[in-house]
């Protein structure tokens, strides 16, 4: 498997106006996660990262939102995605909204959404499908070099596979957006009869994944060892060779 480390810093934007088409897919996001906010209940639902801090979330039950991001003004607390300032086990819901793509170490960043969400708590990710139209323009001579396109995306199934190995399950994963995300995106253009068909018939190639899962956490039970109380010690009583011989002398 390759590393999921990058090897150079990347450039995490600070908006989603600083993607290309960034309010379509903002708004293609929130589209695809309004009937989940309302099954969400608990106390605390933390956004992690700028852009998930821009996620409108208005129909979710959780009223205590706190958005975290060192690279937006409008986040709530300053601080890293791989360093939380947050206590273990003390959230519900963690939104990370296409952070893992510019993260110098997303397992980590997984990880730590992980130690602070409580037991049966959700994590919501998105994030680019390389297996995509939006995979290719990593391809190409002259977008490959320019945002987004030159940051590392991860498969969801490889996301998947990381979410597994910390004790999730998946809930959700729905692709999306089946273009190149260049150009000009309009209403008409998400209409047409290519987005269509794709999306009734190639709907593993969408460009936008997300990925809902739930923190599953299984009771240790202490198995009380069968304890079995031994026999207590006791020799056995042998006739000595000098009590056989006294014997042998006194029947002679």
């Amino acid at each position: 498997m390759k590393p999921a480390l990058a090897f150079r810093q990347p450039h995490y934007p600070s908006s989603w106006q600083a993607l290309p088409n960034g309010e379509v897919i903002k708004k293609a996001i929130e589209q695809e996660l309004a009937p989940w906010w309302q099954k969400f209940f608990g106390y605390h639902l933390v956004k992690l990262g700028a852009l998930s801090s821009e996620i409108e979330v208005n129909d979710c039950t959780i009223n205590h939102q706190v958005s975290i991001s060192s690279k937006s003004s409008l986040v709530n607390v300053v601080g890293d995605l791989d360093d939380l300032p947050l206590q273990e086990h003390s959230v519900d819901v963690c939104l990370l909204s296409h952070a893992l793509e510019f993260s110098l170490d997303p397992h980590h960043v997984i990880r730590e959404a992980n130690r602070v969400l409580i037991p049966n708590g959700y994590l919501v990710l998105t994030g680019f499908n390389p297996l995509s139209l939006v995979g290719l323009n990593r391809l190409l001579p002259y977008r490959r070099s320019k945002t987004p396109w030159n940051e590392h995306f991860f498969s969801p199934m490889r996301v998947k596979d990381w979410l597994h190995l910390m004790g999730f399950e998946i809930l959700a994963d729905q692709r999306f957006l089946h273009s190149g995300l260049t150009g000009k995106l309009t209403t008409d253009t998400l209409d047409s009869s290519w987005h269509n068909f794709a999306k009734n018939y190639l709907p593993a190639l969408g460009s936008v994944y997300v990925i809902v899962a739930k923190k599953r956490v299984l009771p240790l039970t202490p198995i009380k060892p069968k304890w079995k109380i031994r026999p207590e010690f006791n020799p056995v009583k042998v006739p000595t060779m000098r009590l056989h011989k006294n014997t042998s002398r006194h029947n002679k």
